[in-house]
């Protein structure tokens, strides 16, 4: 198996609904995102995907991302927006581009605090 990864980031805002139902205090975190390709065989370029068009997608499908509160963000103002929704948000988001689905996507909140979401 090949594989190869692109990595971008964002700064954005949130505030977490609790276990007990409380909200945090609004917040925000320099977020990475790392999305995973992957492919069994190289492609007539030896080649999973090329670097710059993965890179684009993912700074396309994070842009509105960017300096927004998460919490009232088209496809996210219904969740918790944890790491592990946004991750599953920018792999869905980069499902819908013109290029091949990543393996998983891996969301950093924090340093440290890396959350991850594979079909």
């Amino acid at each position: 198996m090949y594989g190869v990864i692109v990595e971008a980031g964002f700064s954005a805002v949130h505030r977490l609904r609790l276990a007990d139902g409380t909200l945090e205090p609004l917040h925000g975190h320099d977020w990475r995102v790392r999305a995973h390709f992957t492919r069994a065989m190289l492609d007539d370029h030896g080649m999973v995907l090329d670097f710059d068009t993965a890179a684009a997608a993912l700074k396309s499908v994070i842009a509105s991302l960017d300096h927004a509160d998460l919490n009232e963000h088209e496809g996210l103002s219904e969740l918790n927006p944890t790491a592990e929704v946004v991750a599953k948000h920018v792999f869905d988001r980069l499902v819908a581009t013109q290029i091949p689905a990543p393996a998983r996507v891996e969301v950093t909140e924090a340093p440290g605090c890396m959350a991850w979401y594979a079909p």
